[in-house]
């Protein structure tokens, strides 16, 4: 039912960084709803083991090792998957790195090599699919960003201004590519506990402090992302270009509750 709705069948989707935990749910939630899956990541045995789930389940896939700093790299794995599934339909950037670090004295090369993932490689991958794209008569770009490109995060060097960069990317190739047939949008997740924010959550009382503040009283889940792609990866979003879709269970709502006012 899923799979008619969402009208997916047949499509085929490109997932940058998908041997993650927000990645491979969305390589998942994709295939499930009928689409072919080019799972893409830095490590190449573990987008393997993604794409070797998915065949099990009945989903065509293949996986492909991809550095999305290296334009060759993201060119050759495109044409890889290109081989063996077809033209793609879908690109979601989704790969990205977080590196900490104050601003006074975050080194540069630190603060470019963050970028050249979390921005610039999501520019690389969206000009290598466009070709693609136009021959099938368009397509849809999903990136991921983060609630931290509209709300500052603190002693995290590039992240936050890596991913308010991905915002505007979005919004501007949503309007220079718009008449082209291809929309671009993003996903921006709250809290969401994956691998790569585990440490967060082994630290005691984290977890506890976090789901007290989001309204939804609890910590996201990669499969909460993977939902949001997959809509506005679909053709039910076919008029939603350029927008934001916020997954933070409210999070994003709680300034003025946490702002002391006397009686309160």
């Amino acid at each position: 039912m899923a799979q008619d709705w969402l009208g997916l069948a047949g499509h085929v989707a490109i997932v940058t960084g998908a041997a993650g935990g927000i990645g491979s749910a969305i390589a998942v939630e994709l295939a499930a709803a009928g689409a072919a899956v080019g799972v893409l990541d830095l490590d190449g045995a573990a987008a393997e083991m993604v794409a070797a789930g998915l065949r099990t389940k009945g989903a065509r896939a293949v996986a492909a090792a991809c550095n999305t700093t290296d334009e060759a790299s993201v060119h050759a794995a495109l044409e890889a998957t290109r081989a063996t599934l077809g033209d793609a339909a879908i690109l979601v950037n989704n790969a990205g790195i977080l590196r900490p670090g104050a601003l006074a004295d975050l080194p540069i090369a630190q603060w470019n090599a963050l970028m050249a993932v979390n921005l610039t490689g999501y520019l690389a991958c969206a000009q290598a699919v466009r070709p693609q794209m136009l021959a099938r008569g368009g397509g849809a770009i999903v990136h991921i960003a983060s609630i931290a490109a509209t709300n500052p995060q603190p002693r995290s060097g590039a992240y936050s201004p890596s991913k308010a960069g991905v915002a505007m990317l979005s919004r501007q190739l949503a309007l220079e590519w718009g008449p082209d047939g291809i929309r671009s949008n993003i996903v921006s997740p709250g809290f969401i506990r994956t691998p790569m924010s585990e440490s967060f959550y082994q630290a005691p009382g984290i977890l506890e402090r976090r789901e007290a503040i989001v309204p939804r009283r609890r910590v996201g889940k990669p499969q909460d992302i993977a939902d949001a792609v997959t809509f506005l990866a679909s053709p039910r979003a076919s008029y939603v270009n350029g927008a934001e879709l916020l997954v933070d269970g409210g999070l994003d709502q709680v300034m003025m509750e946490l702002t002391p006012r006397p009686g309160f």
